[in-house]
């Protein structure tokens, strides 16, 4: 079981935490993404995703998050980057998202993150109040 919180921060822009409580995987990332875009929907820019109390991230979980990073990049009016500049940035090490961040992953999602690449455009932080700060 997983249950979702959303906060607000203020950073140098407004900042929605979603902090997820419980297992990010295929039994409850549509729930995630649901959530996710319904926060989208409602106003949210700038995302933080909070894993603190999410032990294990599957491939699906990891899917649901790259769907906010596309989401929140197709949004943002003031984008410079088209969707070919900015895989050409992440494979290049140039780009990561202004818009996504994570924060406390475990060890275990740590790996997977790092082998997937999603550490190529998604900056993770182990404390959220830096991770705040990078917004």
């Amino acid at each position: 079981m997983m249950e979702i919180k959303v906060s607000t921060q203020n950073g140098r822009v407004p900042i929605t935490v979603v902090h997820v409580d419980g297992d990010l995987d295929s039994a409850t990332a549509d729930s995630f993404e649901k959530k996710a875009d319904e926060i989208i929907k409602g106003g949210a820019r700038y995302i933080l995703v909070d894993l603190t109390h999410s032990p294990y991230v599957s491939s699906r979980g990891l899917r649901a998050i790259h769907q906010i990073f596309k989401e929140l990049n197709a949004i943002h009016p003031d984008a410079t980057l088209n969707e070919g500049d900015i895989r050409k940035g992440i494979f290049a090490g140039t780009y990561t998202s202004p818009y996504l961040k994570v924060v406390i992953l475990s060890d275990e999602t740590k790996f997977v993150f790092k082998t997937t690449g999603f550490d190529l455009y998604i900056e993770s932080f182990d404390d959220i109040k830096k991770a705040i700060a990078a917004f």
